[in-house]
């Protein structure tokens, strides 16, 4: 059979440029199934002229021809020429990737706390719009610029204000581009959270939201912030009164403070009721982080941490009670805004925070008033015990319940295996470990009541093409199967979970090229074997960092060591240590090889505590289940070195290469 010459040389190689990236993968950058995304990249930018002080109102109109548009009375993004680049500053923002007034944290920056680095916002927004117009009022002067398909139409024009005019800010008005989102409409629900988020956040500011096509209009100005939100999100979920008093609280470092930057710290308000529905919502820099993340670990972290030290000290803890943190916050309710000055986020959307100072910050600042709290109300602290305790009480007895129904009929356990001391798989969790030195300094580092370590040896038998009754002949394959509980399956059967040990199966590899192998290795198995585990969401990729970095101490600095998980936090970390102060060069970096290089203490710090690690959930997603198969064939299949060959000479430029 006659096959297609491709030819690959210099020309084969496309170079991006501008906005093209996130044209052609809007995913990348964005959520796709709504325009809102791009709105709220606008929206972030006049909330971050808010929390630098230099806004008072934010107006929001959503036009009859289906446009919307942000206007604040900030400062205005600057029109002048770039100093480096010659073109006027508010063309650089709209029409370039990583540009913008953010990234300088330095004495004398735009922006000493603003919603994240990565300097793509109001670009993307501009990229997938049809239209993108911007309108500036500064110094005295009218400015205007207007964009199509992420491209300047009309150049930057200027005219004088009004004499006596000293309106001062930015108004964007966009026309998102259907043709990059799964539904073009505004999902007004979300759209209103938001805005009603940024008034509670932000003490002070109005928020005005009008449509034009129905004329209604609404405003949100929170004198009380948190606290009268808190109330009133609860009243309309039918929660019962609150069982203690609301505990709020607010504290920022000062400018000597030994670890954090002067700033950095949290506002909070937690509310314990024993019934009706719960409100959980934290933001960052003003960023809603609807996935959590560190900080909502550290507020959790210090909720534990005080209660638990309040019923030891008054000796309430029956006997056989074991406190877990959940048992404090499984009725707790709260509003978290946190100040990071560097925040690092899990992807674009920044719907997850991943600094691991976060942890740290927001618990040291909620325990210790908390714990004060406590100990000057001993009536309520006792009544918040009780409540604590009851939780604790009934989560022991579910899980009797569960070892009870699991005790006949258990298969003898891989002799490799080192288990875990719980039964409850809603915590426990097993770790795939890529040989016997990293599992050593796994079983070490790990937490024995809830983790489990399953040491692999050498790669893991390709099984896509391997039959069902064919699969344990592979020691590897069968330990993993009789470790998890779970037979070997086909996406139409409907296996028996209830033998299931373990809530979450998380593939533990090193962060180099023969780990992302043994990776792809691990999910061919489940995708093909036991894709009823991927389908419910037990399966897991742990992310190692790549790099530490050994900072030595500095006056009240003690040494610190931080990690990295590839090349654009080491980045980011040595920009930040610059910004502190750090000379040049005092610090040193180490690349981790492997896992077996990290000891226990790290590799338990950096990737097993679930409160400061990386992991992300594999699924499937809204991809197309054909589509998936055939790539898994194309990929793994015996006979396809052709098509392989064809797919990475047409998307070979598209990898990172790690060298």
């Amino acid at each position: 059979m006659a096959t297609k010459t491709t030819q690959y040389s210099e020309a084969s190689i496309r170079v991006l440029k501008g906005l093209e990236p996130v044209k052609q993968r809007p995913g990348m950058y964005t959520r796709t199934d709504h325009p809102l995304h791009i709105i709220q990249e606008v929206l972030d930018n006049a909330a971050d002229e808010a929390l630098a002080g230099h806004c008072r109102h934010i107006q929001v109109i959503q036009h009859s021809d289906g446009s919307i548009s942000v206007e604040d009375d900030g400062r205005g993004i600057p029109v002048g020429l770039h100093p480096q680049e010659q073109v006027p500053v508010v063309e650089i923002v709209f029409t370039r990737l990583h540009a913008g007034g953010k990234f300088d944290k330095a004495s004398g920056g735009a922006y000493s706390f603003s919603g994240g680095l990565h300097g793509v916002g109001v670009s993307v927004t501009n990229a997938l719009s049809r239209r993108l117009e911007v309108t500036v009022w500064r110094e005295g002067g009218v400015h205007q610029i207007v964009f199509a398909e992420g491209e300047v139409i009309k150049p930057l024009s200027s005219q004088p204000a009004q004499k006596g005019d000293k309106k001062s800010g930015t108004r964007v008005r966009c026309w998102p581009n259907p043709k990059y989102f799964d539904a073009p409409a505004f999902p007004l629900a979300e759209l209103h959270h938001l805005l009603r988020a940024k008034a509670v956040l932000l003490g002070g500011l109005t928020v005005h939201y009008l449509d034009e096509k129905s004329g209604k209009s609404q405003s949100w100005q929170y004198k009380e912030g948190l606290r009268s939100y808190l109330t009133e999100a609860l009243a309309s979920a039918s929660a019962s009164e609150p069982l203690i008093p609301l505990f709020e609280g607010e504290q920022y470092m000062d400018a000597q403070h030994d670890t954090f930057a002067e700033g950095e710290g949290a506002q909070w308000v937690v509310a314990f009721n024993e019934e009706g529905g719960l409100l959980r919502e934290s933001y960052v820099n003003l960023i809603s982080t609807s996935a959590g993340g560190t900080h909502e670990s550290g507020l959790r972290e210090g909720l534990f941490m005080a209660v638990k030290g309040f019923i030891e000290i008054h000796n309430l803890l029956p006997k056989g009670v074991k406190l877990l943190p959940e048992d404090v916050f499984a009725r707790a309710s709260f509003v978290l805004s946190a100040k990071v000055l560097d925040p690092q986020f899990q992807g674009q959307v920044k719907e997850r925070l991943n600094s691991r100072d976060a942890l740290r910050l927001v618990s040291g600042v909620v325990r210790p008033m908390l714990e004060l709290w406590l100990n000057q109300h001993v009536d309520y602290g006792k009544r918040l015990a009780e409540l604590v305790i009851r939780q604790a009480q009934a989560r022991s007895r579910a899980l009797q319940k569960v070892e009870k129904k699991k005790s006949s009929g258990v298969a003898v356990l891989p002799g490799k295996l080192t288990d875990c001391e719980s039964s409850d798989i809603t915590r426990n969790e097993v770790f795939l470990v890529e040989g016997d030195s990293a599992g050593g300094s796994a079983k070490m580092g790990r937490d024995k009541e809830f983790q489990a370590i399953l040491p692999l040896r050498g790669k893991v038998l390709n099984s896509w093409e391997t039959e069902r009754d064919r699969l344990f002949a592979n020691t590897e394959i069968h330990d993993i199967a009789v470790a998890i509980g779970v037979d070997p399956h086909g996406p139409d059967d409907e296996p028996n979970l209830s033998q299931l040990r373990y809530g979450r199966i998380c593939i533990l590899s090193d962060a180099d090229v023969d780990g992302s192998h043994i990776q792809v290795l691990l999910l061919t198995l489940f995708y093909r074997h036991f894709p009823k585990l991927v389908e419910r969401g037990h399966v897991y990729i742990a992310k190692p960092p790549l790099f530490r970095v050994d900072v030595p101490a500095q006056g009240k600095r003690p040494i610190r060591k931080l990690y990295c998980l590839d090349e654009g936090e080491l980045r980011h970390v040595e920009d930040k240590l610059r910004k502190e102060g750090v000379r040049e060069g005092l610090w040193s970096i180490s690349r981790f090889k492997g896992l077996g290089e990290m000891n226990a203490e790290q590799l338990w710090e950096t990737t097993m505590n679930p409160e400061t690690r990386r992991f992300l959930q594999v699924g499937y997603g809204a991809v197309d289940p054909l589509r998936t198969q055939e790539r898994f064939t194309m990929l793994m299949g015996r006979n396809e070195a052709a098509s392989r060959r064809s797919w990475i000479e047409a998307r070979g430029n598209e990898a990172e290469v790690d060298v």
